[in-house]
């Protein structure tokens, strides 16, 4: 066997054998809500971090929590869902396929802002995102994230971020972000994040909310209604 291909037939080895002692944790504990650091410490197997991180950040990928396209885009993002099947001695599995979905075209966005002021973002997300979200849900609801390009261009601001983001600090750091913009559900972490970040200054993006057909940007302007 060429040196090349053992290679390969060891890592994709060893990836099969992580997949099956932890990768099943792994994503129940992430559908759950958990930081990579809460689910290492909850794994009964022994599981190297960073290989946690990617699986994490795969999931929340193939699960649509997070996008690397822009929502709202029309591009073509393939999804994944995971059946449950019972091997012959009764252990279950989870199988990952393909889910066959139609997916929306590009949506013509109906501008609005929001500014930065910590009064308006007191306790959490002012009354209009609230009434946003609830109008969409969370699935169809989007913060734009920077965080790993701003990791990489601007550490001393970054740090900053980390330093104000609290109890989700461990959820940022955990995961491994691309050095480019990505797009994140407006999940509970998300909403805390945003609640955090905008008041102090230290969040400027956009948000998208796709039923409505609305996205807002959030830049310290006043905001205009729409």
């Amino acid at each position: 066997m060429a040196v090349g291909e053992n290679r390969y037939f060891r890592e994709a080895l060893a990836d099969f054998v992580q997949e099956t002692a932890y990768g099943n944790a792994v994503r129940h504990l992430a559908d759950r809500g958990y930081t990579v650091a809460q689910i290492m410490e909850r794994l009964e197997y022994p599981a190297p971090c960073e290989k946690v991180r990617r699986m994490v950040w795969k999931h929340l990928e193939d699960n649509g929590v997070i996008l690397r396209e822009e929502p709202g885009s029309g591009r073509h993002r393939e999804r994944f869902s995971y059946v449950k099947e019972y091997d012959r001695n009764g252990k279950p599995t989870f199988r990952r396929v393909p889910e066959n979905r139609e997916e929306p075209g590009a949506v013509s966005w109906r501008e609005g802002f929001l500014g930065a002021g910590a009064a308006a973002w007191a306790g959490g997300l002012p009354p209009l995102l609230e009434e946003k979200l609830a109008e969409n849900g969370a699935e169809s609801s989007y913060a734009s994230c920077d965080f790993g390009r701003t990791a990489a261009k601007e550490p001393a601001l970054y740090e900053r971020i980390l330093e104000a983001l609290g109890g989700e600090r461990a959820y940022v750091e955990g995961l491994p972000w691309e050095r480019r913009r990505v797009y994140h559900r407006l999940d509970s972490h998300m909403r805390e994040i945003l609640a955090l970040l905008v008041p102090a200054g230290l969040y400027q993006g956009e948000l998208f909310f796709l039923k409505t057909g609305e996205r807002i940007r959030i830049a310290g302007k006043p905001f205009q209604a729409f």
